[in-house]
């Protein structure tokens, strides 16, 4: 129950972080053109809410999430590469609140880490990993 819920969690972080950049259109126009073309153009009248408060809130989940399964499964090298996305994307969030910094060159990386090591998850579970005894 406890695996189930570290990757609900993660996969969450995962699709809040990207329809919360989607809908900043100032921000990361690349992502709100995406967005709008799929549907979610709606979403741009709450871009403020959304960089100070929804993106930073979903990359913490999925740090979170990630380094819960770093410790559980105790599989380091994939656990820091897991924590690479989420802490980017935080960054940027953060950088883009206080200081209005562009952060595309922060953002970007870590929605396709958090994206790579999702599939990752999904096609290779850490659970599956063989660890062999001498």
């Amino acid at each position: 129950m406890r695996y189930l819920s570290e990757r609900t969690a993660e996969k969450a972080g995962v699709i809040g972080s990207i329809v919360s950049a989607m809908g900043c259109a100032a921000c990361f126009p690349a992502l709100a053109s995406l967005g709008a073309a799929i549907g979610l153009g709606f979403l741009s009248r709450y871009e403020g809410t959304f960089i100070r408060y929804v993106l930073p809130f979903f990359a913490l989940v999925a740090l979170a999430a990630n380094l819960a399964a770093g410790m559980r499964h105790r599989q380091w090298p994939r656990a820091i590469l897991g924590l690479i996305g989420p802490a980017l994307v935080f960054a940027a969030a953060v950088l883009m609140a206080a200081f209005g910094v562009p952060t595309e060159w922060l953002l970007y990386p870590g929605l396709l880490f958090m994206i790579a090591m999702a599939v990752w998850d999904l096609i290779s579970p850490p659970w599956r990993t063989r660890v062999y005894a001498d």
